[in-house]
């Protein structure tokens, strides 16, 4: 049996999560990836993938994660909400936060509303700018998704390569 056989099935595993991660609330997509390159470094002595590349695969990690906080409020924004629309989306993710997958959701979204409506007092542009935020989500959704794809496909890369 090849020694590092047990090493490949694990890295396979987290980066199969890491992808599915990377669409389920509460599992950690992108940092399970970057595990995965972190426990083959571990067992290989950092080769092929080294410091360096481990840094490219943080800083991947780090950009989806702003994709997270930005998305709703950028949306908002995008659909002609106020800096209180903003602000109110960016605070609702963070408080959204506790209120499990949910929250996650819903959050931006109710801060967005919130937010616009503190501004603006109008109901209808305040739904224009919620809505926005909700688009902002789907949009970080499939961003967080399909860098979670590349990731995975530069590790591979770099594995195939050498």
């Amino acid at each position: 049996m090849e020694p590092l056989l047990g090493v490949y099935v694990l890295v396979g595993a987290l980066m199969i999560a890491g992808v599915a991660g990377s669409v389920l609330p509460f599992v950690p997509g992108t940092p399970l990836i970057l595990a995965a390159a972190l426990v083959h470094g571990l067992a290989t002595d950092f080769s092929p993938i080294g410091g360096g590349r481990l840094l490219i695969l943080v800083g991947l990690t780090a950009l989806s994660y702003a994709f997270d906080y930005l998305a709703g409020a950028l949306g908002a924004k995008r659909f002609g909400g106020s800096v209180w629309a903003v602000v109110g989306a960016l605070a609702g993710a963070v408080v959204g936060l506790f209120f499990g997958p949910p929250g996650l959701l819903i959050g931006p979204v109710v801060g967005a509303v919130a937010g616009e409506l503190l501004k603006s007092g109008e109901l209808e542009h305040s739904l224009k700018a919620g809505f926005g935020a909700l688009v902002g989500m789907a949009v970080a959704l499939l961003a967080r998704f399909a860098l979670a794809f590349g990731m995975v496909g530069l590790v591979l890369w770099w594995l195939w390569r050498g």
